[in-house]
């Protein structure tokens, strides 16, 4: 046997996906893929790392000697909350595949709602040949509230595309071409977002910050008149009883959810019945699970070269 720790993995994504990234993962180590029901009694004490996604509630007493914790996500909110969790290195995965995947799927809502998507659809079903009036890019202002790297990188592949670009986040931060706002400038990005896009992480602070009190300061000038609200960032960051009541109203125009307050949404979720919403099911950055595991060895290889740990998450800021 060899005497690098072994891996503990603990992912709550599709199993064949998580058994075909692990076909040559960290070499040299055994894995302990608690999917496998082969390990369900195995004694985990004097193990080092872990990697998880919604792990099993008894890991940390199972595991009781870990060293580093590895997130699946970039996300780590979940984790933060587990009954027993150890006061061990958090580390949370950055990785170029979940920014790509993340900044297309913001892009792509954009696009949706800019074409008028879902509208054309409808019209298609009813065999309709009607052409809409239709704004191009430049005519929207999209908002991104979190200006991390996954924030950053949607702005730039939005000002490609042509859409004018305002970010905000709690810290100042510096985008070329883009004109960006911090802390108790909110109501000032606010009054120039026709799209508002979602990317904070979940914190006291953010928890339910997009509510009816905010939609009601968003720019009520762009080319539909209300503006659409997408969030990829973290459900907690909404009220869902404001956005359905916003959406009937006419305080918002459309939006797209990829997260949601309780996951998986209720089969009697009002939003999937909505005509004006994009439902999907928390993918909008679904981690390469390949990536993941590269991302975990080469911080492994850190550690135990002597080189500090990456991407560390500040469990007092929660991110």
């Amino acid at each position: 046997m060899s005497d690098k720790s072994p891996v503990i993995v603990d992912l709550k994504f599709i199993p064949d996906e998580v058994d075909a990234a692990l076909i040559g993962a960290f070499p040299g180590r055994d894995i302990i893929n608690l999917a496998n029901p082969a390990h369900a009694d195995r004694d985990l004490s004097g193990i080092d790392y872990a990697v998880v996604w919604n792990p099993s509630l008894d890991l940390f007493s199972r595991a009781p000697d870990l060293k580093v914790l590895f997130s699946g996500g970039a996300g780590v909110d979940h984790i933060l909350k587990l009954p027993g969790l150890p006061d061990v290195p958090l580390v949370r995965f950055v990785d170029r595949s979940l920014t790509t995947r993340m900044s297309e799927w913001v892009v792509m809502q954009c696009l949706l709602h800019l074409r008028q998507h879902r509208a054309y659809e409808a019209r298609a079903k009813k065999h309709v040949w009607e052409d809409l009036i239709q704004p191009e890019a430049a005519d929207i202002t999209v908002g991104v509230m979190g200006l991390g790297v996954l924030g950053q990188d949607a702005i730039r592949k939005l000002s490609t595309m042509g859409f004018k670009t305002v970010g905000w986040s709690r810290s100042k931060k510096h985008i070329e071409g883009t004109e960006t706002f911090d802390g108790d400038q909110l109501d000032a990005f606010l009054a120039k977002t026709d799209f508002l896009v979602g990317l904070l992480p979940l914190t006291d602070d953010t928890r339910g910050i997009f509510n009816a009190e905010l939609f009601s300061r968003l720019s009520r000038k762009g080319a539909f008149g209300a503006p659409v609200f997408i969030n990829g960032g973290r459900g907690g960051s909404q009220v869902e009883s404001d956005i359905v009541a916003a959406l009937e109203k006419g305080v918002l125009h459309a939006a797209s959810l990829d997260v949601f307050e309780k996951e998986p949404l209720s089969k009697d979720s009002p939003f999937w019945e909505m005509d004006n919403v994009y439902v999907t099911p928390h993918v909008a950055a679904s981690s390469d699970v390949k990536a993941l595991f590269a991302h975990v060895q080469q911080q492994i290889d850190r550690l135990e070269s002597g080189q500090p740990l990456q991407h560390l998450v500040d469990r007092e800021a929660g991110y």
